[in-house]
């Protein structure tokens, strides 16, 4: 079969998705991501299919990877319902589904055995399926069955606690003791599928299904040691949690990329648990890197998932972290899934940004004013400096300054702020109007003689942008709103005040 080379989205939960094609890639490396991962090149694979309720229509065979589906084959389903994906090169192990035309799917495991068939319905999938030659399966179903009629066991009693819970009119008043006999029922629910689990885990050790079911646990914490004082380290549970948080879940064991696990751990490990600063999750992300022990399915994805997530990254400062896995994977050429071009421009991007992280002196400048004066950006002498770049045909600006001018008025300046407001197109009429008309009372300058590249020099690819410096010009902030303005400025004096008292 032809491999279909489109991308299904999903939401990456185990048991309920809602299936679209996606549009468009977030970036040209998530094509190399994509497609790298194709085969195995080993013994092939054989899957024959057979649900009724469905003829003369196509399937699809794709896999879990992180929050996308990447279609792998093609299949046409014939009047009795029957199909086959078939290849000569074996598919990479994980969970794979076969999507159907109304967007509903089949879950079905690959691992060392990939030639089997099964049968089903479309009235009752899940319940109805059977498998031939493939034990494997026939366990994730029977698992599945079980969750199937936990989860029904259970629901009423969750809708229970609930409306006692959420009680106003006395009704439930005399049984609201009765929560906890709902919650008992509930945790042995619970207790039950733990134990189901681990029976697999015990029973199974060597299957797929066990390593994805050790995959999902989390690291006991054991008791914290005492400190000199007598009393429990504190600090204890969380750095044990941090530093085993990959115990169960390996990242050299590539199969965990094509399920719905790894991606979310790894989402939840640098979202959640790890410090949110830049040091922090740099230092993390070599230590995980390190972990994948020269796989190289596992070293890509991780890298990639961290470029893309911090390039673009919504907390101020985070860019630090992009910069840091470009120039230690991407110019080094580690980023092997990457072609020419395309590494270029990623390296390009990182060293646009260098010079502007969080930290960094304010690229120096020197503009001329409304009377030709030159005004050098490092001659204000301020305890802050706001600069605006901004355009007077630019619809946003001619919003956003006469708030910055608010702003100024009521609040920066009393705080030892100035303003350095740079015009970056030269049309001195336009400009000069522009700032007679909105009062703008502090230091406006526009590059008369063209001597700045000032889109790439302070990474300007729409206006306006503030950045706010310190009274040594280093960067404080960039891209910040102006209603944030006043309050950042505060947040640094406090800052101050504290690192003076230590």
């Amino acid at each position: 079969m032809k491999i279909d080379s489109r991308i299904i989205n999903s939401n990456t939960n185990f048991a309920n998705m809602n299936l679209t094609i996606m549009k468009k890639l977030i970036l040209s490396i998530l094509f190399f991501v994509f497609t790298g991962f194709v085969s195995q090149g080993q013994t092939g694979y054989a899957i024959k299919g057979k649900i009724k309720g469905w003829q003369d229509t196509v399937c699809y065979l794709g896999n879990y990877f992180g929050k996308y589906f990447p279609v792998k084959d093609t299949a046409r389903i014939g009047k009795d319902g029957s199909f086959e994906f078939k290849n000569k090169e074996k598919l990479l192990d994980g969970i794979y589904i076969v999507i159907l035309p109304n967007k509903t799917w089949i879950e079905i495991l690959l691992d060392k055995n990939q030639t089997f068939s099964f049968e089903t319905d479309s009235a009752k999938m899940v319940e109805n399926i059977k498998f031939k030659n493939s034990p494997e399966n026939e366990q994730f179903y029977k698992y599945l069955k079980f969750m199937v009629k936990q989860q029904t066991s259970v629901e009423p009693v969750r809708k229970r606690i609930i409306a006692i819970r959420e009680d106003s009119t006395g009704k439930y008043d005399k049984v609201k003791d009765s929560v906890k006999i709902y919650q008992d029922r509930i945790n042995a629910a619970e207790t039950e599928i733990d134990k189901y689990k681990n029976d697999i885990i015990k029973n199974y050790p060597d299957q797929f299904l066990a390593a994805i079911f050790i995959a999902q646990k989390d690291p006991i914490i054991p008791d914290a040691p005492l400190l000199p004082g007598g009393q429990k380290d504190s600090l204890f549970p969380y750095q044990y949690y941090k530093n085993h948080f990959w115990d169960n879940i390996p990242p050299s064991d590539d199969r965990l990329l094509r399920t719905p696990i790894f991606h979310n751990k790894l989402k939840q490990f640098f979202d959640k648990v790890v410090v949110q600063d830049p040091d922090s999750i740099i230092k993390e992300s070599d230590i995980l890197i390190n972990k994948t022990n020269g796989n190289k399915e596992t070293f890509k994805y991780i890298v990639w998932y961290m470029t893309t997530t911090y390039e673009t990254h919504t907390i101020m400062g985070f860019d630090a972290v992009f910069v840091n896995l470009v120039e230690k994977y991407y110019m080094t050429n580690q980023a092997y899934w990457v072609d020419t071009v395309t590494n270029q421009k990623i390296i390009h991007r990182a060293l646009t940004i260098k010079p502007l992280l969080l930290g960094k002196m304010a690229p120096s400048i020197i503009m001329q004013d409304t009377l030709d004066k030159n005004v050098a950006l490092y001659d204000v002498k301020s305890k802050y400096t706001v600069i605006v770049f901004w355009d007077p045909d630019c619809g946003h600006c001619q919003k956003v300054i006469p708030k910055l001018r608010e702003e100024y008025e009521k609040k920066l300046k009393a705080k030892g702020v100035k303003v350095y407001a740079v015009d970056i197109e030269d049309n001195t009429e336009k400009w000069k109007k522009f700032i007679i008309d909105n009062k703008m009372d502090w230091i406006n300058v526009h590059d008369k003689f063209q001597q700045y590249p000032l889109r790439q020099l302070y990474d300007i690819y729409s206006t306006p942008v503030i950045y706010l410096l310190d009274e040594n010009k280093l960067i404080k902030a960039k891209r910040i709103d102006v209603e944030q303005l006043d309050g950042y400025i505060d947040f640094l004096e406090r800052m101050k005040e504290i690192k003076k008292r230590k």
